[in-house]
């Protein structure tokens, strides 16, 4: 006998706002502070090479702004970095990952555990100084991450990569 197809009326939807997110780890910060530092020191070296070997005398005049107007980007963008960096959150669930962030533009990615295909770790150099390291989960269809957790302690992503690897064998 045939089974009759029924397709019901969700009225109870689950209420996402409950799970308990877990922050990333603090040290991670500085790991931010010194890539931002890593890429704000050649633009100051730059600037500072262009201003005494290419303009010329008119447009030193103005040199004052040009560095304020620099010094007033970079630490706004530094401080959008800070600002922005509590709001980094990730839960593990039974059925699924959750993944949080955003200052101005929230976004939050879930992935069950039956879409995915596999779990990489991987350990950039200065994240590596802290004991820190990214959670990459993949799933069909797509050649990039479709969930990145980073900052994350490495016992604790070794941890979570075994545990997503056993329900996704299961």
């Amino acid at each position: 006998m045939e089974e009759q197809f029924q397709n019901d009326i969700v009225l109870d939807l689950p209420d996402i706002t409950k799970i308990e997110f877990k922050r990333i780890d603090k040290s991670y910060l500085k790991v931010i502070t010194i890539n931002f530092f890593l890429v704000f020191l050649p633009f100051l070296i730059g600037l500072i090479a262009l201003h005494q070997f290419v303009f010329t005398e008119p447009f030193n005049e103005y040199i004052i702004y040009i560095y304020i107007l620099f010094f007033v980007f970079f630490g706004c963008i530094f401080g959008f970095i800070r600002l922005s960096f509590p709001l980094r959150k990730y839960a593990l669930r039974e059925k699924d990952i959750s993944y949080k962030r955003g200052l101005l533009m929230k976004k939050m990615t879930t992935v069950p555990f039956s879409r995915i295909q596999h779990v990489e770790i991987d350990e950039k150099p200065i994240s590596r100084l802290f004991g820190l390291a990214s959670l990459s989960v993949y799933t069909a269809g797509d050649s990039s991450d479709d969930l990145e957790v980073k900052g994350i302690q490495k016992e604790t992503a070794l941890q979570i990569k075994e545990f997503i690897s056993t329900k996704i064998d299961a």
